[in-house]
């Protein structure tokens, strides 16, 4: 293991007699956009869970570079720059695009800092990059809550990178999309990574082989196949328990 990379060996989650996480072992590289796939209940949401400090693992390592993720808690691990994006867009729909991506923008939050606060050059380069990134440059200037669907999830994860995250975890992102920001949605995952690494959980398998990445798929709390799009889906154990339903 070198850099920042997610390293996850030997992680099991047990509630009440639930085995939610079952000795999951799993690597995300440096940079590396992966998708994770898998039926309800193979452990996808408590994996993440897990990565950003929400539940303890019962047993198992957790790291992130030299960070060990079981002994710091949600704040902290956000603090070391892993950032979580949930299924269901969670903006501020008064204000608009422009002033979301101020208010998520990394900068010191205390009380004297935050009276002092003034958008500078660089914040603003930031932000407007950030923008262009998202593919809401035109829409700077209009209330978050008159956008699409679509680009309200675009818009939230613009606040995740406006906090210059290294890791960043996206649940179901093209739920309820259309085709064409489906297709847009992709464009955008495929870009952040590379400067960062982008763990993505989605139930579309279209989309997945959009991402045109390693994909790695969930079984009953452990990973049971993993490898590209292709490979997975014609992997007879993979049909057999979430392809063929």
């Amino acid at each position: 293991m070198s850099g920042n990379s997610l390293y996850l060996d030997g992680v099991s989650v047990v509630f009440d007699g639930f085995q939610a996480l079952n000795n999951l072992s799993l690597v995300v590289e440096p940079g590396e956009l992966r998708a994770i796939i898998g039926p309800n209940g193979a452990g996808k949401t408590t994996m993440m869970d897990v990565i950003t400090g929400k539940t303890r693992p019962t047993k198992g390592t957790v790291r992130f570079g030299e960070s060990d993720l079981t002994r710091m808690d949600e704040a902290s691990i956000a603090m070391l720059g892993i950032g979580r994006k949930f299924q269901k867009p969670t903006v501020f729909d008064a204000l608009t695009v422009f002033e979301n991506l101020e208010l998520a923008l990394k900068a010191p939050r205390g009380p004297i800092p935050c009276l002092r606060w003034r958008l500078n050059g660089e914040a603003r380069t930031a932000i407007e990059r950030t923008l262009a990134e998202i593919g809401l440059t035109e829409r700077a200037r209009d209330r978050a809550g008159l956008l699409s669907h679509g680009q309200r999830q675009w818009l939230e994860i613009g606040m995740l990178l406006m906090q210059d995250p290294q890791l960043l975890l996206v649940d179901e992102p093209v739920a309820g999309m259309t085709d064409h920001e489906t297709e847009l949605t992709a464009t955008l995952l495929r870009g952040i990574a590379g400067a960062r690494s982008v763990v993505v959980v989605e139930h579309d398998l279209e989309f997945v082989r959009a991402l045109g990445h390693r994909v790695t798929v969930l079984h009953e709390g452990s990973v049971l196949s993993e490898g590209s799009i292709d490979h997975v889906q014609n992997d007879q154990r993979v049909i057999e328990v979430y392809l063929g339903r």
